[in-house]
């Protein structure tokens, strides 16, 4: 009698990827609270235009949570938002806006 195949049986890649896919999804129980790290140079306006891409995609973000750590010389400014996580597919898209907003260094 054949076993079906593992989720991460290496004679077949292709249930590999799709089983890899799975376990990336499943990582995150949603809707959960998902802080995400965002670095820029410290200027004004910067904390706003993260709070505004943030609530783009969490119409209830919570701007008090946001927490702010300047770098050690000052030029640039940490901030960690918490957003309700409801898809992977909102946190994608919310990826994607803060790293393409132009005041963004890197979205961690």
């Amino acid at each position: 009698m054949t076993q079906p195949p593992t989720p991460f049986d290496a004679a077949n890649p292709e249930t590999d990827a799709v089983a890899g896919d799975a376990r990336k999804d499943s990582l995150i129980e949603y809707p959960s609270q998902f802080p995400i790290k965002v670095m820029g140079q410290k200027v004004d306006g910067f904390v706003g235009a993260i709070t505004e891409t943030a609530r783009r995609f969490d119409p209830d973000f919570d701007a008090s949570t946001i927490e702010l750590r300047d770098s050690r010389a000052g030029k640039y400014l940490g901030v960690t938002i918490t957003v309700t996580a409801t898809s992977r597919e909102q946190l994608d898209d919310l990826y994607r806006a803060l790293s393409s907003h132009p005041l963004v260094k890197v979205v961690l």
